[in-house]
């Protein structure tokens, strides 16, 4: 921990405030994932990963950084980590997903903006991010108004490249995307010194593929009617995703699915039988933002799949591979990061609802929860249409509305308590 110190205190962080999130989060940790009980051995990466969250990958990032490569973070998933990779760039998530960051976001937003965007400014201008302060290069996009003006904020502070992502889905739109990437791409080459070359684009291209081959293997025991590892699980796994090299964590996803592999072979399930599976849908849960599925599991239901940016849209849709020139692969990202992800952000979006039932469907899900954080206006009002049709087609929903602290914990209990029991009587 001494050597991390003295690493926070040369990026400049505000090692005094930074201290106070280092406290609590291994307690948080430990009451949230350590009690659980016949968890994969597989975890124990995972688990490491998170006890030095802020030191570990940091690290490796500043070394990487010595030897001349840049680092690149994102907020959104739409922003393609091929095209990073290929220019000889490491990508990362930035922080975003802690009731921590957001006081000092809202000296700089309104409080009426939604947690996630306070919390991803705070983590810069407070300090205490070791992911903000060493990325050499911000990626923002304008999938809503309030990170479109939240952007021009950061950048007061932070090197920041803008992306206009289309918020509708004609041809025009696709074209407008393509030209973007184009631009991502001169934007990397400049930074950089690279050149994006066919075969290092097209490299790239495979490694994130196989990232979101093993991730896709991962969740596919999660439609098992024995479920052999928790939600909580596999969110923290699909949450460090954004984080960890990819064909380290590919690697280490693999292991563990071979070990659950074997735990499906025994009819092994963390689950009561019976238990009532439950879909998420909605806003996005940043790590460390495990409270919703803590409150479901701790209630005895399970969490079998989610229609959100830290699950399904993050690896649904691999990237064609078979382009060979780089406007072929440029072509085929454009039609994988703007056709293949289905964001409230777009109109009309029906095929975000579309995929919300092919996905209970799929995972045999009895009821789904669909998921608004504080102000997100975009999800919010598209909840109305998602409960609407939902009903239509009989599948029962529960839309809920929450942020990053705990004060609403007890009345999230109580409600979903009682869906979950009205599902169990059905």
């Amino acid at each position: 921990m001494t050597d991390n110190k003295q690493m926070w205190t040369e990026l400049g962080m505000d090692v005094e405030t930074h201290d106070l999130l280092c406290e609590a989060l291994p307690q948080a940790y430990g009451d949230v994932y350590l009690s659980q009980e016949n968890r994969p051995e597989g975890m124990d990466y995972f688990n490491m990963i998170v006890a030095d969250i802020h030191g570990l990958r940091p690290a490796e990032l500043i070394e990487a950084q010595k030897e001349g490569k840049k680092v690149v973070g994102s907020f959104c998933i739409h922003v393609p980590d091929e095209l990073v990779l290929a220019a000889g760039a490491i990508p990362t998530g930035l922080c975003s997903g802690s009731q921590f960051w957001v006081p000092e976001g809202e000296k700089h937003l309104p409080t009426t903006t939604c947690p996630l965007i306070k919390a991803s400014i705070g983590a810069r201008f407070g300090r205490t991010c070791p992911y903000s302060r060493i990325a050499d290069l911000f990626v923002c996009e304008n999938t809503c108004d309030g990170k479109k003006k939240a952007w021009e904020i950061l950048a007061e502070d932070a090197p920041v490249y803008v992306m206009d992502i289309p918020q509708m889905k004609r041809e025009r739109d696709f074209l407008h995307w393509k030209d973007e990437l184009y631009g991502y791409k001169e934007k990397l080459e400049e930074i950089t010194g690279n050149k994006i070359t066919e075969e290092s684009l097209k490299e790239a291209i495979h490694t994130v593929n196989e990232k979101r081959k093993a991730l896709q293997r991962l969740y596919n025991f999660r439609k098992e009617p024995n479920v052999p590892i928790s939600g909580l699980d596999t969110l923290l796994i699909t949450q460090i995703a954004f984080f960890d090299d990819p064909k380290r964590f590919a690697a280490m996803v693999n292991k563990l699915c071979d070990e659950l592999d074997q735990k499906k072979s025994e009819g092994f399930s963390v689950y009561e039988k019976d238990a009532v599976r439950l879909m998420l849908s909605g806003t996005p849960l940043s790590i460390p933002n495990w409270k919703l599925h803590h409150i479901i599991e701790s209630s005895g239901a399970a969490v079998i799949i989610e229609e959100m940016c830290t699950g399904s849209r993050y690896f649904e849709n691999l990237v064609d591979e078979s382009g060979e020139t780089i406007d072929e692969m440029l072509e085929n990202l454009t039609q994988r990061y703007l056709g293949g992800i289905n964001c409230a952000c777009f109109t009309p979006n029906d095929a975000r609802i579309d995929d919300i039932i092919r996905l209970s469907e799929e995972y045999h899900a009895d009821g789904v929860i669909d998921v608004n954080l504080k102000f997100c206006g975009i999800y919010d009002m598209e909840g109305v249409k998602v409960e609407k049709t939902l009903k239509e087609k009989d599948i029962p929903i529960l839309g809920i509305e929450t942020d990053y602290t705990d004060q609403d914990a007890e009345q999230l209990k109580t409600r979903i308590g009682a869906f979950v029991e009205l599902l169990e009587n059905r």
